[in-house]
């Protein structure tokens, strides 16, 4: 066998191998939950619990139920 064809066989070889790979998958980043302890009273808007959320290191906030609840990326 020439080496063209050797380097065929070795190409073909890695193109079967690895076909059954699938698709990549995307690891998504896990949300890290906490409710705010600088938010006080009733939370009834999600800006108002986002900006408190920011100040407390967290970059996203929504209103759950009426409590303020913090997010960021675990």
């Amino acid at each position: 066998m020439d080496l063209s064809m050797k380097v065929f066989v070795v190409v073909l070889l890695l193109l079967v191998a690895t076909e059954d790979q699938g698709p990549v998958q995307v690891a998504l980043a896990r949300d890290c939950k906490s409710q705010s302890y600088k938010f006080k009273g009733m939370c009834v808007r999600d800006d108002n619990c986002a900006s408190v959320c920011l100040t407390e290191g967290f970059p996203r906030g929504k209103c759950k139920g009426f409590a303020c609840s913090c997010y960021k990326d675990c």
